[in-house]
């Protein structure tokens, strides 16, 4: 282990720790078959050669088991797969994932779904090309253009949760996330999947409840991250009339009490929230669980505290509250992005002060999210690329995607870390003993 790596908890390693018989534990979809595929061979083919290639070699023909240190981002497989679908699920466990996400938000009936938001079915499912395409809080608008050609307005339609019914949000399909802005009917706005990306397996995603993946993921022999998503301010339903006074705090507790009622254990779930008040609540009426709730930090864009500056990873006067007072407040593990944790000095990939300071603090951290973007020598260079912003100029390769997952693990330290191809980072903690 390199210098700054420090050691997992007790606690949280063993609520990591998956026992053999889990794994073993298949049904017709299970994991203990792990199929990593070739895409972890061919990021291995294209590192630099040196100790981490000589290294990921050795470990090519496996075996390959499930790791916690894999986090299916969305399910796991959404690189390929609709996310949020049994069948992202299932492709994520497969290559490995032993924690697997429901982002979770509401219907119009007060039922929990899996959903990266509230407002997102436009460009998730194939509402807009079903009989419930009236019931979206903004249909859909086409793209509108001048007598040159060029775009006035891109075209747009917002359709929530919130404006379905729990059957009529089962009733979907799930698509690749995607949308095309110069659409001209509600046909052309579902297209628009990146070019890196695929539409093969985009023929109709099973969605989800919250509660159906809970026994999905469980069946898959996994362990469960839902996170409480914010709720959308441009809905045309608002929470207090789906779950009346207090509906924030109402929300996050079902969450909690689906798990209950499912009987789930409180070490199996990481509950998450960009919200540090969900953390909170948690943390003070449900402690079993909000001992390793996951507070996801964006606090490099938006403000907790008004007229602070955003968060800078190198600048410790921007972290408010600092890594010591989250500590203190009783949040264990953190979860920022992975450009937050890591910079570049003469060339080479290093933990950001940000980093270093959270884990002196006494912080785990959890971090995402690997595989969500384009190929990095035709796609991520050239531009400012979310996920790898603070690394550029030390990425050369698709290959150095291997670079940075081990820098996050050995020399950050992470517990784990969110993937949209889960066989990646499966590979990498095989081969590295996690």
């Amino acid at each position: 282990m390199r210098p700054f790596a420090i050691a997992v908890s007790t606690a949280i390693a063993a609520a990591l720790y998956i026992p053999s018989a889990a794994r073993a534990n298949d049904d017709e979809n299970g994991p203990s078959n792990v199929q990593l595929g070739p895409r972890p061979y061919y990021l291995v083919d294209k590192l630099a050669d040196g100790p981490l290639k000589s290294k990921l070699q050795q470990c090519a023909n496996g075996p390959f088991h499930q790791t916690q240190f894999s986090i299916g981002h969305r399910g796991g497989g959404t690189l390929q797969f609709p996310e949020h679908t049994k069948e992202s699920h299932r492709a994520g466990a497969r290559m490995g994932a032993g924690i697997l996400e429901c982002d979770v938000t509401f219907t119009k009936d007060g039922e929990l779904v899996c959903r990266h938001d509230e407002c997102d079915l436009h460009t998730t499912t194939n509402i807009l090309l079903s009989d419930l395409a009236n019931k979206c809080s903004r249909p859909f608008s086409p793209a509108e253009f001048d007598s040159t050609g060029k775009r006035t307005r891109a075209a747009s339609a917002l359709c929530c949760t919130s404006d379905l019914t729990v059957d009529q949000f089962k009733s979907l399909k799930g698509k690749m996330d995607a949308s095309n802005p110069n659409a001209r009917t509600p046909q052309e706005f579902l297209g628009g999947t990146a070019n890196w990306r695929t539409d093969l397996y985009s023929t109709g995603g099973t969605l989800l409840t919250h509660k159906e993946s809970i026994q999905l993921i469980r069946s898959l022999g996994g362990k469960f991250t839902p996170e409480a998503k914010a709720f959308n301010p441009d809905a045309k339903v608002t929470p207090t009339e789906v779950f009346g006074g207090n509906a924030r705090q109402k929300f996050v507790q079902k969450i909690i009490e689906e798990n209950k009622a499912a009987g789930v254990p409180a070490h199996d779930v990481f509950a998450q929230s960009f919200l540090r008040g969900d953390i909170e609540y948690w943390i003070k009426n449900a402690p079993d669980f909000g001992r390793q709730a996951v507070f996801l930090d964006d606090r490099y864009e938006t403000r907790e505290t008004p007229g602070t500056p955003l968060l800078n990873p190198d600048d410790p006067t921007t972290w408010v509250p600092g890594m010591q007072e989250l500590r203190a407040k009783g949040i264990r593990i953190i979860a920022p992005p992975t450009f937050v944790l890591l910079t570049v000095e003469n060339g080479k990939i290093v933990p950001s002060k940000y980093a270093r300071a959270a884990r002196e603090a006494g912080l785990e951290i959890i971090t995402w999210t690997l595989e969500r973007s384009g190929r990095i020598n035709e796609e991520v260079i050239p531009s400012k690329n979310f996920y790898y912003q603070s690394i550029i100029p030390a990425l050369h390769n698709d290959g150095d995607i291997l670079v940075v997952l081990d820098v996050l693990a050995r020399d950050v330290g992470i517990l784990g870390i969110f993937s949209d191809w889960s066989a990646t980072v499966t590979y990498y903690a095989n081969c590295m003993g996690l």
